[in-house]
């Protein structure tokens, strides 16, 4: 299984951002983590992380026809970003928002998710263990998976 893991915009500042919002793990080691839980699984890592959300659109475009599956954080374009809800709807692999942090108990605007109703599911408040929990949901999606 081939899982595209997309990083949006102020991830690639982990471990320095907030750190009292979203831990002291970096960029680097949550994707070195993820690719090593993947890989557990029988599955491979492509991750790639941008602060632009066209680069965000074009990555997803562009691993359309590699990736059995996407973990996406999409940070605050999670929130407003209907270009890139479209994006993941038209790319049709099955997608898992995430989020480090329990947006749920955080600003009222936090809540809200415009990507949500497109993706395959949705974790968020562990931290890492959030990209863990979405890659394990991906592996039990795949086709291929046997019981």
């Amino acid at each position: 299984m081939n899982i595209l893991l997309l990083n949006g915009p102020n991830l690639n500042l982990l471990g320095e951002r907030e750190p009292d919002v979203y831990g002291t793990m970096t960029l680097v080691r949550l994707v070195k983590a993820a690719t090593a839980h993947a890989k557990k699984k029988g599955a491979v890592v492509r991750a790639r992380q941008s602060n632009h959300e066209g680069e965000l659109i074009d990555l997803l475009h562009a691993h359309r026809k590699w990736a059995d599956g996407v973990v996406f954080n999409p940070g605050a374009y999670t929130h407003y970003s209907y270009a890139l809800r479209d994006a993941v709807a038209a790319v049709a692999a099955p997608t898992i928002e995430v989020h480090l942090s329990d947006v749920t108990k955080r600003e009222p605007f936090r809540r809200v998710s415009v990507i949500e109703p497109v993706c395959a599911g949705r974790c968020y408040g562990k931290g890492l263990r959030s990209y863990l929990d979405a890659i394990e949901i991906l592996v039990l999606l795949s086709p291929g998976r046997r019981p």
